[in-house]
């Protein structure tokens, strides 16, 4: 099981303009990414399953019984999709997030790979920006922090979700080469919206491909 590190609780206060909330983000997903078991988990989830012994497969399922075959074959199929939940409009970017804290109410735990495909949602609907420090602008456009934050506080998630999401972005970046954190990868030089959009998109694949 992926590690519990709860890094912003949903009772936290609306600090989205604070270079402080951008640095705890940050600070937290480097510091699981950086740990033994996240390093664990990331292998043991990766790595390629051993190859079965071959055999003859149809001898072999004389002797399993049927309601293992069932439970194999349903454990095989994909996780059933999430009931898809609009982003607010224009209003909704531009709001303070603790005013969306009631979206939270009752709703599901997702896997990291969905909670980032939310994120993705929050860059290319609410807009993408890279102001030193700044998880949001006037506009409501985010920064790929902000965009993850905006996700968990819009009830895409929870604090431990959008931790996990985080680190699995550290993974990706440091698979290119980036040995920096998330926030001042964001905001480097030449960077633009459709690089943090395909930032996002490879970790979801990567996320996903890990079963999280």
């Amino acid at each position: 099981m992926p590690p519990s590190t709860s890094l912003l609780s949903p009772h936290t206060p609306d600090t989205l303009d604070t270079p402080d909330t951008l640095d705890t983000l940050d600070r937290e997903a480097a510091a699981l990414f950086e740990s033994a078991t996240w390093q664990r988990i990331v292998t043991d989830l990766t790595a390629p399953e051993p190859s079965p012994p071959a055999v003859e497969g149809w001898r072999e399922l004389l002797s399993v019984p049927v309601d293992r075959l069932v439970a194999d074959a349903l454990a095989a199929l994909p996780p059933a999709l999430p009931v898809e939940r609009r982003l607010p409009g224009r209003l909704g970017a531009v709001l303070p997030d603790r005013l969306h804290a009631w979206r939270r109410i009752g709703q599901t735990e997702l896997r990291p790979s969905v909670h980032l495909g939310y994120a993705r949602l929050v860059l290319t609907e609410w807009g993408w920006q890279n102001a030193p420090y700044k998880l949001r602008d006037a506009r409501g456009a985010r920064c790929v922090c902000g965009a993850l934050l905006a996700a968990h506080r819009l009830g895409y998630g929870s604090a431990d979700t959008m931790n996990e999401a985080a680190a699995w972005t550290m993974t990706e970046l440091r698979s290119r080469g980036w040995q920096g954190l998330i926030g001042p990868w964001n905001r480097a030089p030449g960077r633009t919206a459709a690089d943090a959009v395909a930032l996002l998109d490879a970790t979801i694949r990567r996320a996903a491909h890990a079963g999280r």
